[in-house]
């Protein structure tokens, strides 16, 4: 993986995605706020048989935003707003999620991290910064394994790159989301937001089967990291790791912590120096 850098941030849970867990965080935490920009572009870009819907924000240097599971662009909520501040941040709703369609094809997190790298080219981007949350984050680092030359740097927020790594507890949570669901889920925010702009609502249902379908099946990513071993954020020397405490995996997204952690990374700025640096500086 040539990608200049990566890092992954953590919160006190990383998971992507349970229930019946989710249903109740969901109730607890809201999944979005209304307090974010107006875009200065929006539209829909057609990728390998998804119509993905996208919004632009602000200007500078491009950033390639991506939400969570059953989310949408705007559920960073305040840390869009101060993202777009600095950035010019492409959002994009993944499928079956926001306002981009289910349509038929399955869900997979490494088929819509390539189609990342469409949608971009769409717009005339050639190279990004890339900030995903959660589901987003596993998209975000596929797209940067098949598509390294597009991506400058990655911040992964609460991702894992290998099934293994959830308690395995986590397991049959993950594997019971399916259409079952979706009554259950009427009075969270991410049933009400779906509802509030999704193309085809009545699709909840299907799209939950969908979610529970990727779930369950096994995967392990570490081979994108390259002849790295183990974790590659401590493997390879330009990563980095941040632990933000005192967070859930449900909290971390509109977290003003995550925005502050990651764009002075995003930026290029604030590297401590490494030990060999510190050893030949004397």
């Amino acid at each position: 993986m040539s990608v200049k850098a990566l890092i992954a941030l953590s919160a006190t849970v990383a998971v992507s995605f349970a229930a019946p867990t989710m249903v109740q965080a969901a109730q607890e935490k809201p999944a979005m706020q209304a307090a974010t920009p107006k875009p200065s572009k929006t539209g829909h870009a057609a990728v390998n048989g998804v119509n993905y819907y996208y919004a632009v924000y602000g200007t500078g240097e491009p950033l390639l935003l991506l939400h969570g599971g059953l989310g949408q662009i705007e559920m960073f909520g305040p840390n869009l707003t101060k993202l777009a501040q600095s950035r010019q941040v492409i959002g994009v709703d993944l499928q079956g999620h926001g306002r981009t369609a289910l349509g038929d094809r399955e869900i997979s997190l490494v088929d819509m991290g390539n189609d990342m790298a469409g949608v971009l080219k769409k717009l005339g981007y050639n190279k990004v910064d890339v900030l995903g949350y959660s589901m987003g984050a596993g998209v975000a680092f596929q797209f940067a394994a098949q598509h390294p030359e597009m991506v400058r740097r990655l911040a992964l927020a609460s991702c894992l790159f290998a099934q293994e790594g959830f308690y395995p507890e986590m397991l049959p949570q993950q594997a019971a989301v399916g259409a079952a669901m979706a009554e259950q889920m009427k009075e969270t925010p991410m049933y009400k937001s779906y509802m509030a702009i999704a193309p085809h609502p009545e699709e909840f249902p299907k799209l939950l089967d969908k979610m529970g379908a990727y779930m369950r099946k096994s995967y392990d990513w570490s081979s994108s990291f390259g002849n790295s071993s183990g974790c590659g954020a401590i493997a390879m020397s330009q990563n980095r790791l941040a632990i933000l405490p005192n967070l859930t995996h449900y909290e971390i997204g509109l977290a003003p912590e995550l925005i502050d952690t990651a764009l002075p990374f995003l930026n290029g700025a604030g590297r401590a120096k490494s030990w060999s640096e510190q050893v030949n500086a004397k």
